[in-house]
């Protein structure tokens, strides 16, 4: 089995594309628009399926609006530097709720941000994605 993709249900499509790809650097990769059923679809992601995980956008025609719920928690970015990728993503106008830093009671340093429809991404710094993986 492989993780191919989790979906976010966004209250404004166009919005949600610009903050993944412009702020945390993924590329769009395809979409599709069902009008029978009122919905658009985004793929967003570092590369395609089957070799890396997918981030499906899914806007409801009309539904502007979630309720987060208490079950959901958050999505995970390897960066190779929490500080300098929290520097990037303020510079482009996106919101980090918690600087980088270690986690409590470890060494491993992250940090969060928030995306328009209010999810949370946690950036986890690793040396393994200095080579050009992730977000840059």
């Amino acid at each position: 089995m492989r993780l191919l993709h989790t979906m976010l249900r966004v209250g404004n499509l166009q919005r949600s594309i610009d903050f993944y790809t412009q702020v945390l650097g993924m590329q769009l990769l395809r979409t599709s628009e069902n009008p029978e059923y009122k919905y658009t679809l985004a793929f967003v992601g570092y590369g395609n399926n089957p070799e890396h995980a997918e981030l499906e956008l899914t806007y409801n025609w009309g539904v502007e609006r979630y309720e987060m719920g208490t079950a959901y928690g958050h999505i995970a970015l390897g960066v190779p530097d929490a500080y300098a990728a929290c520097a990037k993503i303020k510079a482009a106008g996106g919101q980090v709720t918690r600087e980088a830093g270690p986690v409590k009671g470890g060494t491993t340093v992250i940090a969060f941000v928030t995306d328009p429809d209010g999810y949370k991404v946690e950036l986890i710094q690793r040396a393994e994605y200095a080579d050009g993986q992730g977000l840059r």
